[in-house]
């Protein structure tokens, strides 16, 4: 069993005024104390992140670093506003509600709001890729902005992913999920992006829904036929994609809590996770 050394997690809050989402945004840094102006540390986007302190992040990333597991990381943790359902999603195409019609907002505001804040507090990190993470529909909106902006990212991790994310409700009878399943259309459809890299979680009680009635339910088989759709663009299974299926997982923070060491030792582990004798 590791002893673990005294590491601390700072954590400071930033209010940014968003012109284009026009709310002020509470964004969460959470960087270890021992990293001088971040110069030997890889960035992460985290939506939802009003959940981190719930999910007791700081004492997750104490405990990883205080046994050497990851490389020091700045974790950038987004607050969502209560349009939530709107600045989420895929950007440039709501779905059949019109929920998701703020994306593109949103992604203007990481790109061209947060970002310049983050290189302004961390200047040393701007030439570095990043990662973008995200729960549920924060998780739809985290790959879609990794996939369309490969020249800044280069990771997505996806927690029980909103991709069920669809352009037509599915009881209707011309409903087909080939069609009509906005990420994965939007991803069948383009060109592969070289270097990405991604990290799926679903867990088994994420929900109870089976609109194919196959036996698995619908956020298990909407991840495992985006890594299909991945797959045929040439990203490899424990290369470029990473999948974890948890037994007990459900659709809540403390699962994403017990999955995030790791998708962290993943992303930037220095060493496999060895168990306790």
């Amino acid at each position: 069993m590791y002893s673990l050394k005294e590491v601390s997690v700072l954590v400071e809050q930033n209010l940014i005024k968003s012109t284009f989402l026009k709310r002020t945004v509470v964004v969460d840094f959470y960087f270890p104390a021992n990293v001088n102006t971040a110069n030997s540390a890889s960035v992460l986007l985290i939506n939802d992140g009003q959940d981190m302190v719930r999910m007791e992040f700081a004492e997750i990333l104490e405990k990883m670093y205080g046994v050497d597991m990851i490389s020091p990381l700045i974790c950038i943790c987004i607050h969502c506003g209560t349009e939530r359902k709107r600045e989420y999603g895929v950007a440039g195409i709501p779905d059949y509600k019109g929920r998701g019609d703020k994306a593109q907002l949103y992604t203007r505001f990481i790109l061209e709001e947060l970002l310049p804040v983050v290189k302004s507090r961390f200047p040393e990190t701007e030439s570095e890729p990043k990662a973008f993470a995200g729960f549920s529909l924060g998780a739809l909106s985290a790959l879609d902005i990794v996939w369309h902006h490969p020249d800044i990212f280069n990771k997505a991790g996806v927690f029980s992913g909103s991709l069920w994310w669809r352009s037509m409700d599915q009881e209707l009878p011309e409903y087909d999920d080939q069609e009509h399943r906005i990420i994965h259309k939007v991803i069948r459809e383009d060109v592969a992006k070289p270097g990405l890299k991604f990290f799926f979680q679903c867990g088994n009680m994420d929900e109870t829904k089976d609109r194919n009635n196959n036996g698995i339910i619908d956020s298990i088989d909407d991840t495992l036929d985006l890594m299909y759709e991945l797959k045929e663009k040439g990203y490899e299974p424990g290369r470029d994609i990473e999948y974890l299926e948890l037994s007990d997982g459900r659709h809540d923070v403390p699962t994403w809590g017990k999955a995030m060491p790791v998708f962290l030792n993943w992303g930037w582990g220095r060493r496999k996770v060895e168990s306790n004798k």
